[in-house]
């Protein structure tokens, strides 16, 4: 499978297409920067499957109605994100604004694979409440890489301090991803990626229960 990461926007938030086959492209939190992910996608020739929104935070999905018009495909978002990512508690002013709502979108439950269409590159949403309500990781078991959004980053973890953020949800959801084999490269919405493997052996926060 090919990866490509774009890092986008002031928050150094990191766009990740992923395919085997360039006709079964996944864009992964188009964050900022439409402009030039479109581009990558125009250049290399792919054709978008879906969009896939790990959460809702404004920095992860605040180029994804701008890609949608040009680039129209399902939109695969955890439903309790999907209640709050378009409305105005979703903003980081003055960094980002609300998200704009794509138009005529096809939304479908990120957490339930069942509706999900045929044709996606082969994957497991697991789901990782804790930054926020509906944060998930996604989970490529062949290639044994994990996408975890802002659940997992390398020597820490995602803020629960924000709203819908839970601590103790976070823990939990860290304790998923332990079970995950040590091989497994992370690659998460902030900074640099890691392995599984690696974070259980130097993570301070990777085993701490609150």
């Amino acid at each position: 499978m090919e990866l490509k990461s774009l890092i986008t926007g002031p928050l150094q938030q990191i766009c990740y297409l992923l395919w085997n086959d360039p006709q079964r492209t996944l864009v992964i939190d188009p964050g900022a920067e439409a402009e030039r992910i479109g581009q990558f996608i125009k250049d290399r020739d792919l054709n978008v499957a879906a969009f896939i929104c790990t959460h809702g935070h404004t920095d992860h999905i605040g180029a994804l109605a701008d890609l949608h018009r040009f680039f129209p495909a399902p939109i695969l978002i955890h439903s309790a994100d999907l209640s709050w990512a378009f409305e105005l508690v979703n903003h980081l002013f003055p960094i980002h604004g609300v998200p704009e709502r794509p138009i005529n979108a096809d939304y479908i439950p990120l957490e339930d694979a069942e509706k999900w269409p045929r044709d996606l590159p082969a994957f497991q949403c697991i789901e990782t409440p804790g930054h926020t309500p509906g944060s998930c990781c996604l989970f490529f078991h062949e290639e044994q890489l994990l996408i975890s959004g802002d659940t997992l980053f390398r020597g820490t973890y995602g803020r629960t301090d924000l709203p819908g953020g839970n601590p103790r949800e976070m823990t939990n959801s860290l304790q998923k991803l332990k079970q995950l084999p040590d091989t497994t490269r992370v690659y998460p919405g902030h900074g640099p990626h890691t392995t599984i493997g690696t974070e259980k052996a130097t993570n301070p926060f990777f085993g701490v229960y609150w």
